[in-house]
């Protein structure tokens, strides 16, 4: 029998995720996940592409998502009381433009110390409506793309055991910034045929393969890349019919509702893989 047995959602794209035993699952995914993004002066968004200490900076939500607090190692946290109602600004995201409400002065101070780079921090403002793509349409905050990434444990159970075979050390989940892990799957990638997902009282759509990108070679801990796994690795056996390689998917929300560790995974929908 399938099962989730983590969740975790990252308030702030690209900054260090949090755990939790359940979650609210909304239409744009798990409450709070990517919901703020720090973008440079010109509002073009940060990544740990470019910038891979965003990993270090770890953000914590309370429940109601009125208060936000960022921590880094050697620096003082920051607390701020978060604005969702202030002067909406134009931000980039992948080339295609969203609003994006500025967190004011401090925050836009201590991201640019802990970056080394001019930084601000914005919020999806209360009327964002992005429409994202897939072969299930969906909506997210300030995710790459769908509202939900998933992957199983057996998947990167395959992943570790060719890494290893190559001499190279096995990798933990966070490389991979997930929002659901799931157990109980005998057979890898097992997530690429699960076209139709049922979890409590929730459903999901699959929208696409996870296509991955550098992110995965920066460790999450230190802020620092140290590739070049696992994409050299992928690359070998994972290669995907639109480019890049694949490693989990993503999924948009069809019905929302409450999710957490334990739940049983239902597929209600096989289909055939993409990659």
């Amino acid at each position: 029998m399938a099962r989730v047995v983590e969740l975790s959602y990252y308030p702030v794209k690209g900054c260090a995720g949090t755990s939790a035993g359940e979650a609210l699952l909304t239409p744009a995914g798990l409450a709070h996940d990517r919901s703020f993004m720090v973008v440079s002066e010109d509002g073009v968004y940060r990544t740990q592409r470019r910038d891979p200490l965003l990993a270090v900076i770890r953000p914590l939500i309370t429940p109601d998502g009125d208060h936000l607090t960022l921590t880094a190692p050697g620096t003082e946290s920051l607390h701020l009381r978060v604005d969702t109602s202030g002067t909406r600004r134009k931000v980039d995201l992948f080339g295609t433009a969203y609003q994006g409400i500025d967190q004011g002065d401090g925050a836009a101070d201590w991201l640019t110390d802990v970056l080394g780079a001019p930084s601000r921090l914005v919020r999806t403002p209360p009327e964002h409506d992005r429409v994202t793509d897939g072969r299930t349409p969906g909506t997210s905050g300030y995710a790459d793309s769908s509202a939900l990434h998933v992957i199983s444990r057996s998947t990167l159970d395959h992943l570790n055991t060719r890494l290893t075979a190559r001499g190279a050390h096995p990798l933990p989940l966070n490389r991979f910034r997930p929002n659901l892990v799931i157990d109980g799957w005998d057979a890898p990638h097992t997530e690429d045929r699960a076209h139709r997902l049922r979890i409590g009282d929730t459903d999901l759509g699959y929208t696409k393969l996870a296509i991955r990108c550098a992110v995965t070679l920066v460790d999450q801990h230190s802020g620092t890349r140290a590739g070049p796994e696992p994409l050299r690795t992928l690359a070998a056996y994972r290669r995907a019919a639109q480019g890049g390689v694949a490693f989990g998917t993503k999924y948009a929300v069809l019905r929302p509702g409450r999710v957490a560790v334990g739940d049983e995974v239902s597929v209600t929908v096989w289909g055939e893989s993409e990659l």
